[in-house]
């Protein structure tokens, strides 16, 4: 077994309490002895409107205090790190990649994963209202890296809702899964367990989300609920609401058991559609 943490957080407008907060999360989950930590989205920046995550964006070459700050806690902490997502420039300036980049024990940058699934929904009975793609360019790639506890797929929120790329993370060799989110109150109420336990029951991997959870400065409420979810379906460990650490084992023994004895992937007849 080895051990994971999923850091719950309710970010606000101003980075850098944000990062202290990150930080201060980061060390406990390395004090309780992690060997691999997931930020939840938007760790860093939770802005009063969507345009604003534009005016912290950052090159995507590692030059940008977003990214110094996760390479700088991986390599102090010995711990690799899963950076929820960070505002990374495009090409036109008027929009950014929400990129998930994972930063090995060294500080080394490892992956990258851009959010592919933009978040453009209105609330049902609500008059909350999102439009990721006026500020958000979508990602293309799929990802899958080989960790310390295991070959990990990357994932995003929204993404959740679109069983395709889970399916393409599993062809792709994962025996887990990182989720960063920021769920809606709403929408997590009715929906965050069922999906994480389909994706995790579907593909027999591990789901492990880290949320934000909590009243945000912008008047945003979101679920949290982040947890570890394993391949038959039961939800391991999760947190409620507010900031903290979630530490658990993923057991790869288990998932190899499981697939052994119950092979719904062996049993698969249509083949995997597009992601993209």
């Amino acid at each position: 077994m080895t051990q994971v943490a999923a850091i719950q957080m309710a970010s606000g407008p101003q980075p850098q309490a944000n990062l202290l907060e990150a930080k201060r999360l980061l060390q406990e989950a390395a004090d309780k002895g992690a060997r691999l930590a997931v930020l939840p989205e938007n760790f860093a920046f939770m802005g009063m409107q969507e345009m604003d995550i534009l005016g912290i964006a950052e090159v995507a070459d590692g030059a940008g205090p977003l990214q110094a700050f996760l390479a700088e806690q991986a390599r102090r902490l010995g711990l690799w790190i899963v950076g929820g997502t960070v505002p990374l420039q495009t090409g036109d300036g008027e929009r950014v990649r929400s990129a998930c980049l994972v930063f090995d024990d060294q500080g080394q940058q490892v992956a990258r994963y851009d959010k592919i699934h933009l978040f453009d929904v209105h609330l049902p009975d609500s008059s909350e209202a999102y439009t990721e793609s006026k500020v958000f360019e979508r990602g293309e790639q799929v990802v899958v890296v080989d960790t310390p506890v295991g070959r990990m797929g990357l994932a995003i929120c929204y993404d959740l809702r679109f069983p395709e790329l889970f399916r393409a993370l599993l062809d792709q060799g994962a025996d887990w899964v990182a989720l960063p989110a920021a769920f809606t109150a709403q929408t997590g109420q009715a929906h965050w367990d069922v999906l994480l336990r389909a994706r995790a029951i579907e593909n027999q991997y591990y789901m492990l989300s880290a949320a934000q959870g909590g009243f945000h400065v912008n008047g945003r409420e979101t679920y949290g609920h982040s947890a570890l979810v394993d391949p038959w379906g039961r939800v391991v460990d999760q947190l409620q609401r507010n900031p903290g650490v979630l530490l658990a084992d993923l057991d790869h023994a288990q998932v190899e058991r499981i697939r052994m004895v119950f092979p719904t992937i062996e049993h698969r007849r249509l083949a995997c559609p597009g992601t993209v």
